[in-house]
C-alpha cells in the first residue's frame, strides 16, 4: 500500500475542493494504517507552512461509538489555517460540502507531560468556551467507513471558539443549541459529549500521548459535537450557544 499516494489523494481533494471516492473502495487498510495516512496528509500541510494548534475528537457520543462498532474516540489534528475568529466570514466555496456542529473547546494551560485524569484535568486547562466546528468530508456524498474518515483527518475543516471563560466554569449539563439566522435548528446538552465534556479532554490527552502528539500551552481541544451537524449555505449566520458560556458565530459567504 502506498501511504503517500493515499495521503496525497485526500490532501489534493481538500486543496482543489473536489470530492473523491472512499479510499477503502480500492484499498483495504486498518485503523492504525488510517492514522498513518492522516499523519502524512497533515504533514503535507505542515510543509506548506501550516502549524498544528490542537486536536479534535470524534465519536464522543456513546451511541455513535456503538453504531460504528468502536470502543474509543477517533481524533484529528487542527491547524492554524482552520482557525476563524468569532463573527468572521467563512467562504463556503473553500469547502466541498461543509457542515457545522456546536462543541465545547478547551485551551491547554501547559505542556501535558503526565497522565490526565478527571481529578487533575483542571491543572492543564487554561480556559473553556463554546465553539463551532466545521466538518467537511473529502469523500463523495459525505459517506465513508471508519478507516476512511480517520485517514481524512476526521473531516476536520475549520473551527471557531467564543470568549474564553475560566477553567472551572461549569461545562456539564449545559443546554446547547445550533442556530441558523437566529433560529435554533438543533438543541442538545453538553452531557451528550461522553456524559461530561471534561471526559473528552482527558481522552484527548490520552490519545495524544499514545500517538506521540505533545499537547502544549495554548493548544485547543475540541471536545466533540453536542448535537447533529447541519449543512451550511451562503448567506447564513451560524451560531452556537451554551448556557453560561455565551455564543459564537460565523457568517457564511
Amino acid at each position: 500500500m502506498n501511504y503517500n499516494q493515499l495521503a496525497e489523494t485526500l490532501d489534493t481533494a481538500a486543496l482543489t475542493v473536489n470530492s473523491v471516492s472512499q479510499l477503502s473502495e480500492n484499498q483495504s487498510f486498518n485503523l492504525d494504517e488510517a492514522y498513518a495516512i492522516q499523519s502524512i496528509s497533515i504533514m503535507r500541510r505542515y510543509i506548506r507552512g501550516e502549524r498544528r494548534v490542537g486536536l479534535k475528537l470524534g465519536f464522543t457520543s456513546k451511541a455513535k461509538m456503538e453504531q460504528m462498532g468502536v470502543h474509543d474516540m477517533i481524533w484529528g489534528r487542527l491547524t492554524d489555517e482552520m482557525y476563524y475568529s468569532d463573527g468572521e466570514d467563512l467562504q463556503k466555496s473553500a469547502y466541498i460540502h461543509p457542515r457545522a456542529e456546536p462543541e465545547i473547546a478547551f485551551s491547554v494551560s501547559k505542556k501535558i507531560d503526565e497522565e490526565v485524569t478527571l481529578e487533575n484535568a483542571l491543572d492543564y486547562i487554561e480556559a473553556v468556551s463554546v465553539a463551532i466546528e466545521i466538518i467537511d468530508s473529502r469523500y463523495q456524498n459525505f459517506k465513508f467507513s471508519l478507516e476512511d474518515v480517520v485517514a481524512d483527518n476526521c473531516s476536520s475543516a475549520a473551527f471557531v471558539h467564543g470568549e474564553w471563560m475560566p477553567a472551572d466554569t461549569k461545562i456539564q449539563d449545559l443546554a446547547m443549541s445550533l442556530n441558523v439566522d437566529g433560529k435554533p435548528v438543533h438543541e442538545g446538552n453538553s452531557n451528550a459529549i461522553l456524559g461530561n465534556p471534561l471526559e473528552s479532554f482527558v481522552a484527548a490527552a490520552r490519545l495524544a500521548k499514545e500517538n506521540g502528539e505533545i499537547l502544549e500551552k495554548g493548544d485547543v481541544i475540541l471536545a466533540g459535537a453536542a448535537t447533529p451537524a447541519v449543512f451550511i449555505e451562503v448567506g447564513q449566520k451560524i451560531e452556537a450557544s451554551a448556557t453560561g458560556l455565551g455564543t459564537v458565530s460565523l457568517n457564511i459567504v
